[in-house]
Parts: C-alpha cells; sequence; structure tokens
C-alpha cells in the first residue's frame, strides 16, 4: 500500500522497496562486474545507476504490467490509485518493492537472475546512450541562465516494443527532438539534437 492509504508509514511498500533497491543495485552490479573487466569503478557505477535510476525501473514496472495490477487491486485509499499509478516516482519505488518481496519469498539466487533479465533493456540503453548529451546541454544553458525541460510529444507501440518522441525546450520554446526505445533514450536523442542546433548556431 501507498504510504497515504496507510495509517502507520512501515506498514506501506516503503520497507520492501529500501530492500529491493539493494537487491537490484547488487544484481545488477553483479552482472556488469564480469561483463566488463577492464573497467573502472567510477564507469561502473555509472552504468549502474543510469540502469536502475528511477525512470528506467519505472519503464520496467510498466513493461512487466504492474500499473493494470495495481489499478485492480486498487480500494479506497488516500490519493487516487490512477494519480499513483500515473508516477514515475511511485511505480519506482512499487517496482523496487516487489523485487524486495520476490527476494524474501525465494531468496536471491533465484531473484537475481530474474533482475538482470527485466533490467536487461535498461542496461544496454546505458550502454548504448550514456547519460551525457543531458548533462552537456543542462551544463550549457546554465551557463546563461536557461533551464531545459523534456516532454514527452509521442507514445506507441506495444509495452515491449514501445517508441517515445521528446522534445527538449526552454520556457516553452522547442529547441530538439529526438525518438527512441525508451523516455530516457528520446530525451538523450532531444538533448543531442538541441546541442547540434547549438552548435550549427
Amino acid at each position: 500500500m501507498h504510504a497515504s492509504w496507510v495509517e502507520q508509514r512501515q506498514n506501506s511498500y516503503d520497507r520492501l522497496a529500501f530492500l529491493g533497491d539493494s537487491v537490484l543495485g547488487l544484481a545488477i552490479s553483479s552482472d556488469l562486474f564480469p561483463r566488463f573487466a577492464h573497467a573502472g569503478a567510477g564507469r561502473l557505477t555509472k552504468l549502474r545507476a543510469q540502469a536502475v535510476a528511477r525512470q528506467a525501473c519505472a519503464e520496467v514496472a510498466r513493461a512487466l504490467g504492474l500499473p493494470a495490477m495495481l489499478r485492480a487491486a486498487a480500494g479506497e485509499g488516500g490519493r487516487s490509485a490512477d494519480e499513483l499509478v500515473d508516477s514515475d516516482r511511485v511505480l519506482a519505488s512499487v517496482c523496487e518493492a516487489v523485487i524486495g518481496a520476490v527476494y524474501l519469498a525465494h531468496g536471491y539466487e533465484t531473484t537475481a537472475p530474474a533482475v538482470v533479465s527485466a533490467f536487461a533493456a535498461q542496461v544496454e540503453e546505458a550502454l548504448e546512450s550514456p547519460d551525457d548529451f543531458k548533462s552537456l546541454l543542462q551544463e550549457r544553458l546554465a551557463r546563461r541562465g536557461d533551464v531545459v525541460e523534456y516532454v514527452i510529444v509521442r507514445e506507441e507501440g506495444p509495452p515491449h516494443a514501445r517508441n517515445f518522441e521528446s522534445v527538449a525546450q526552454v520556457e516553452g520554446e522547442e529547441i530538439g527532438r529526438g525518438a527512441g526505445k525508451s523516455k530516457k533514450a528520446a530525451e538523450q536523442s532531444a538533448a543531442l539534437a538541441a546541442l547540434t542546433a547549438m552548435d550549427n548556431d
């Protein structure tokens, strides 16, 4: 249950999410470590951080069909179920809570391979599209006092093969547009387009 639906916060899924976050981090770290024998700790840390970030966890939650399960199981509570289920923050926490619950029920040896499989696309995306373009754009805009915002303007395809289109904008004005198989990849593409346009100017 979400914290707003319970009388005592410790009865929400937060404790399971705390546990699941640790299991998730260890499972992905254990998968990355032998695959990239020549990568330093910094590179491995960045890969893991991107692969298990809030948006990545929310994407996995959607791919697993958790929003529909949550809506079906929701009764009367605090905030509306739809409002909660539509939140990346909530979905990410629920995803971690599920991992924590599976770990308690089945142990690490069973849970870790399932976690690695569920997050395989996020790991590959981290390898192919590191969070460099968004950081570069943010730093460049910050020098002139601007802040970039990313808006998903199109989303299509089945849950296992989604396609997204994102617009990078400053004060509502489009500065770059891109597409990708996840929201994060689409935002990276939009950031690259914005950087390219700024370089051309």
